[in-house]
């Protein structure tokens, strides 16, 4: 059954089932054979699509071709270098158009000679671009790709570009000006969906009049902080004041000077800086006054946040989850202390958002032992029934708490597909990324991953920016999710600000989202997806041994030998991650 998450090709004369899920600006189609292995002579698939009101394919490229085939800069279509998987996630640039894409996927076949022949298509046609749930809420994802080839191609020759799009430390974002050729198109293609939300709702709430309260704990992005200041005084802000990691209540601090500008167009009484008992750590703004909605998600209002890192937003529609929200707000804004806050309705537990027909809830932090949401979260995990996709910033920092563990138990079962990333520690204060696999293994990518030993065709990739510390730090992965049972319908995703780790529960001020809802689940577990083939790659790449040796796709074996898809047929996991991403149902 085709739904507004799922659709499948319906072509009863292809010999491979397609279904594609659809994501927030992006797809993942999942493929498979109908009876047993494919043919010998199966040389993977060819992905084209076609944009809403056209009447032409586009093909999508491969990075990689056959042995002895030219690989062009901007690579070879992959109607004559197709795809060795048999799921790949497709992030058009484009993704913004309103309407239906069209995806066509063919077999594609090599006979003796080496010449390709093409078996029966698949077809099935979704939107990309729209809200999530129209009406009710909308899930918003930056696309964090500062570290790829997409990047580089785009808008990089090479890794000093970075720093014409972006400041190379946090302390001089209030008065950094881009300077690269083409940064307009740059910095919306890198912040995508999710500062396209949160500049669009400021803009709003400005014309509309409306009342806007916010939270930031990272605040240095001059777009963000010169919307706040033409609200005047409709707006009421708490900005974060900690000392401990970011330095957010130095004298000079970006935090520190958009508060003085803040106080000087919205008044003192308007503005107050907190950290809670460790950080305010929150990034919300909510808007109420002929519009009615609150910003909840991991994007700090920051370069770093909406233009280097992988984060998301969500955008929640409903007078209830104001007018909860603005009540949470006050009870921080009052607070003198954290025990203020846990003592306050706010804190007490899960709030329903009040959209009509979907299962939403938020719970504020900090909370008290009574109340908290850590262990509640992990029993969840320990729950689901066949998957678990997660993408979770400090993880690998916060080593108390029940997180780390449920998701261990999760990667033992033999029944179960866990995927994710987190946060690892490859030296001291430098961080790198942990990629978790299905097969029960942590396999660390630092995060100069592609910028050495880089097998051709690939190119070299920026690897991070500085902290305020000055140290290299190449923080690119900080959202805050987990995804449970996304091919079920018990799907549920938790999200937020929320760090998953006993700090977040009863120390900081967080925002904790959980919706229980198909639609929002396969957003989040494609994204989670996306990065874990966006990082295994490296991982494999930072394993190999002497000089990089070029990527090829494998033509049909020699009598004797085994095809590329050997693998997926006779390694368990990969041919249950096959059948996960194709069925249907």
């Amino acid at each position: 059954m085709d739904t507004d998450f799922r659709v499948t090709g319906r072509n009863a004369a292809s010999l491979f089932a397609l279904t594609i899920h659809r994501g927030d600006g992006m797809v993942l189609l999942g493929m498979d054979w109908k009876n047993g292995r494919p043919p010998i002579d199966f040389v993977g698939f060819a992905i084209q699509y076609r944009e809403p009101d056209t009447d032409f394919f586009k093909t999508v490229h491969n990075r990689i071709g056959f042995p002895g085939q030219p690989v062009p800069e901007d690579g070879i279509r992959t109607t004559e270098a197709p795809i060795q998987k048999f799921r790949w996630v497709h992030f058009p640039f484009s993704a913004d158009l309103p309407g239906k894409f069209t995806y066509r996927v063919t077999p594609k076949f090599m006979g003796a000679a080496g010449a390709l022949t093409s078996g029966e298509a698949q077809e099935a046609e979704l939107a990309l671009m729209r809200e999530t749930i129209p009406g009710k809420l909308n899930v918003a994802f930056t696309r964090g790709f500062v570290s790829s080839q997409a990047f580089v191609r785009n808008f990089a020759a090479d890794e000093p570009t970075i720093i014409t799009l972006v400041p190379p430390d946090g302390d001089q974002g209030l008065d950094f000006v881009p300077t690269h050729a083409d940064a307009q198109r740059a910095l919306a293609w890198m912040g995508f969906e999710a500062r396209a939300e949160t500049l669009a709702l400021l803009d709003r709430a400005r014309e509309s009049g409306a009342e806007v309260r916010a939270i930031a704990y990272d605040l240095n992005l001059p777009e963000v902080v010169t919307r706040l200041e033409a609200l005047g005084d409709k707006l009421k802000i708490i900005i974060d004041d900690s000392d401990r990691t970011d330095g957010h209540g130095r004298p000079n601090s970006p935090e520190t000077r958009a508060a003085e500008r803040l106080i000087a167009s919205a008044g003192a009484a308007n503005v107050k800086r907190q950290h809670m008992a460790n950080l305010q750590h929150q990034k919300s703004i909510a808007v109420r006054g002929g519009i009615s909605t609150v910003l909840y998600g991991s994007t700090n209002l920051s370069w770093r946040g909406l233009y280097v890192q992988s984060n998301n937003s969500l955008a929640v529609h409903s007078d209830k989850a104001i007018e909860d929200y603005f009540t949470a707000f006050e009870s921080y804004f009052t607070a003198k202390r954290a025990e203020d806050f846990r003592d306050s309705p706010s804190s007490a537990g899960w709030i329903d958002l009040g959209l009509d027909g979907v299962d939403a809830k938020v719970a504020f932090s900090p909370h008290s032992d009574a109340n908290g949401r850590l262990d509640e979260i992990a029993a969840d995990i320990d729950t689901a029934e066949s998957s678990v996709f997660f993408s979770l910033a400090f993880l690998g920092q916060m080593t108390k708490g029940a997180i780390g563990p449920a998701l261990g138990r999760a990667l033992e079962r033999p029944d179960m597909h866990v995927m994710g990333i987190a946060d690892a520690e490859v030296r001291a204060g430098n961080l790198g990324l942990a990629v978790l696999t299905p097969d029960n293994r942590r396999r660390v990518v630092r995060a100069s991953a592609l910028t050495g030993n880089v097998p051709p065709p690939f190119l070299t990739e920026p690897s991070g920016l500085a902290g305020v510390d000055g140290n290299q730090r190449g923080t690119r992965m900080h959202h805050k999710f987990v995804v449970l049972d996304f091919d079920k319908p018990t799907a549920r995703v938790y999200l937020g600000s929320y760090n998953f780790s006993e700090p977040a529960d009863d120390e900081n001020g967080e925002n904790l989202v959980l919706v229980r809802d198909r639609t929002v689940a396969t957003s989040y577990m494609i994204e989670a997806l996306r990065m874990y083939d966006h990082y295994i790659f490296r991982v494999a790449s930072e394993a190999n041994d002497g000089a990089a040796r070029p990527l090829e796709l494998k033509r049909p074996p020699q009598p004797g030998g085994t095809p590329w898809f050997e693998r997926d047929w006779t390694d368990p996991i990969r041919a249950r991650d096959r059948a996960l991403f194709s069925r249907a149902e």
